[in-house]
């Protein structure tokens, strides 16, 4: 068990970091290609706290260990780390205490592989490409110089936010103290209008990060996905999903709950 600032049950203590009890990788029965490991990271010791509802500091602390707990596979040499987080049973959270998971493999994925190439064959920065052309149309969230929350053109759910720190790299596990304390405070308000508008929905947070000696041109960002909608037999059949939400209506409405 590795623990942020404190021990548990100790004045201090907020973040709690574990091993999976079911994992998706690693265990010691783990063949070839399946090796990894893969943690779970409590985010208060408060049973319904999620994390729109924590504290500046406290959502700091979170990323700030899901930062750190990324560099340290990376440096143990795993191919890729995953960081996420599940809300509620309709995103895949198993158990109903709020916590985000950190899944170390020692493999690329395939989606991490197209988006790494995507980057490098285009030669922009397609995430500040996709901010400006949602500011652009009035779908920024929460735009501040340093980082920014909005809902992009290309939505493939209702709902779907992105969330970039400005000058980040291409890697999460190198932003800097700054960096991780502006996307985990608007990361959090993000959330929390979230659960206004929707009525305090399932959702789920994923990290895009590149994999290791990726292309400088490659940017991380934060994707929050409401599980509002439901993948049905067209988009099943055909790969093309279904938004019945305009962007520009859901960053409306987000913005009415900050």
């Amino acid at each position: 068990m590795r623990t942020g600032p404190g021990e548990p049950g100790e004045p201090g203590w907020r973040v709690r970091v574990f091993p999976n009890l079911y994992p998706v990788v690693g265990g010691p029965d783990a063949i070839a290609g399946a090796t990894g490991e893969h943690e779970v990271v409590a985010l208060s010791p408060d049973h319904d706290r999620a994390f729109g509802a924590l504290t500046h500091d406290e959502a700091a602390e979170v990323l700030t260990v899901l930062r750190d707990r990324s560099q340290a596979h990376k440096l143990a040499g795993r191919q890729h780390v995953q960081v996420l987080l599940n809300q509620g049973r309709d995103a895949g959270a198993s158990i109903a205490h709020p916590h985000a998971q950190v899944i170390a493999l020692d493999f690329v994925p395939p989606a991490v592989g197209v988006a790494t190439e995507r980057f490098a064959e285009d030669g922009a920065d397609l995430v500040l490409a996709d901010l400006a052309d949602a500011v652009g149309r009035d779908q920024g969230v929460i735009v501040g110089d340093e980082v920014a929350a909005w809902c992009p053109t290309g939505s493939a759910s209702p709902f779907e936010v992105r969330l970039a720190a400005v000058g980040g790299g291409p890697h999460f596990d190198e932003a800097t103290a700054a960096q991780v304390l502006g996307i985990a405070v608007v990361l959090r308000d993000t959330l929390a209008a979230l659960g206004r508008v929707l009525g305090d929905p399932a959702y789920n947070v994923v990290v895009h990060t590149a994999e290791p000696g990726a292309d400088v041109r490659f940017h991380w960002w934060v994707a929050v996905t409401p599980r509002v909608s439901v993948v049905a037999g067209f988009e099943m059949g055909t790969g093309v999903l279904v938004n019945t939400v305009e962007p520009i209506d859901a960053a409306e409405q987000l913005r009415g709950a900050l």
